[in-house]
């Protein structure tokens, strides 16, 4: 595990960072030290410590993650995944384009498990069927193209230091 890139970690890969920068803090290693190795903040380094001081290194394992579990199990899961693959028409709609709201239909009709469309949307996501959409920066040239489509969008000017 590269320990100084930031981006996404796993729950594994977070504990593993944190024990190793425990490490690192009982061998005498400065707080401020531990934060740049780790790619964390001060503040960060900081709590470690903090906590390492005062539960020792069970307080930098990982913990259960918070929040309700899944009504969906692991072959349910995988279930949907081949079902959103087979497509809208296979579970019955008159579409070839899946939206959440008939993800959450197909969920209900299959497992008889109701979710709210944004969440299933969530499971989509979660289940790498879908990328989340970007949403895109409205500028005042756009708005002024679609204002008036004849008229000439004026240059940006640059900035001279």
């Amino acid at each position: 595990m590269d320990t100084g890139t930031s981006g996404s970690f796993t729950r594994d890969e977070m504990e593993s960072r944190r024990l190793l920068a425990a490490q690192d803090l009982q061998t005498g290693l400065s707080q401020s030290h531990v934060a740049r190795k780790f790619g964390v903040s001060r503040t960060t380094a900081s709590r470690w410590n903090r906590s390492l001081s005062g539960r020792g290194m069970d307080a930098l394992k990982k913990r259960r993650a918070p929040g309700r579990p899944s009504r969906l199990n692991a072959d349910q899961l995988a279930a949907l995944k081949e079902l959103y693959q087979a497509g809208p028409r296979a579970a019955g709609f008159n579409s070839e384009r899946w939206t959440t709201a008939k993800f959450a239909a197909a969920i209900f009709a299959r497992f008889g498990i109701q979710y709210d469309p944004d969440h299933a949307g969530r499971i989509m996501h979660r289940l790498g069927l879908r990328e989340r959409r970007k949403v895109l920066k409205i500028t005042p040239d756009v708005i002024f193209t679609f204002a008036n489509p004849a008229a000439e969008v004026p240059e940006k000017s640059q900035g001279v230091a």
